[in-house]
């Protein structure tokens, strides 16, 4: 699979076009090697977050395949300066969200508050991003660098959690169909419902 075409499915999966993805796709790096952006206990929480997304059951979760170092290395080398910097002011409200609604953080939060709490934030995301969506096109090109075009941070979230996961080899192999060499196309290959969609 194309990694143009892998962008395209998770922002039809996401609702939204993936934030980094053409740098990404270019394989471009956007950003100097300086300072980290994400300490030990913030990849801790984007290992949290990515699991609640896609938690472990008869296969693996995110946390099997370390999606949060992974994470982590991609919005330091991958974004741009501004969406490093909603990506880690999306964090920050995500933390403040759990104090508000919580009093603790997210990682002291159980599996269920975050559940609910990711859950209240996905629906939140899509209704800006379909505000986004509906805005005339026109309009949006204008206000370049207008705040309220910006994706909402689960927005950003969300995709990398997917995105990362399901290039893994955790995820590409243990819970997609894996062929290293896939062989001819086939492009009426029998599907049954329930089956596992190929990774390669």
């Amino acid at each position: 699979m194309e990694r143009r075409d892998l962008l395209k499915m998770i922002a039809a999966a996401t609702g939204l076009a993936f934030v980094g993805g053409e740098a990404w796709a270019a394989g471009v790096k956007t950003t100097s090697a300086s300072k980290a952006l994400f300490g030990a206990g913030d990849i801790m929480l984007l290992d949290e977050i990515a699991e609640t997304i896609l938690p472990r059951t008869e296969t693996p979760g995110a946390k099997d395949a370390a999606c949060g170092a992974q994470m982590a290395v991609m919005v330091q080398d991958c974004y741009d300066a501004k969406q490093q910097a909603l990506f880690v002011a999306g964090l920050a409200a995500l933390q403040a969200s759990c104090k508000q609604q919580y009093q603790r953080d997210f990682l002291q939060l159980t599996a269920a508050e975050r559940t609910a709490l990711l859950t209240q934030l996905d629906k939140d995301a899509s209704a800006r991003n379909a505000a986004i969506a509906s805005n005339d096109s026109t309009n949006v090109s204008n206000r370049k660098g207008d705040a309220s075009i910006e994706p909402h941070y689960f927005t950003l979230l969300k995709q990398l959690s997917i995105f990362v996961f399901f290039t893994s080899k955790v995820g590409a192999t243990e819970v997609l169909r894996y062929v290293a060499v896939p062989g001819r196309y086939d492009g009426a290959m029998p599907y049954k419902k329930g089956d596992k969609a190929w990774a390669t």
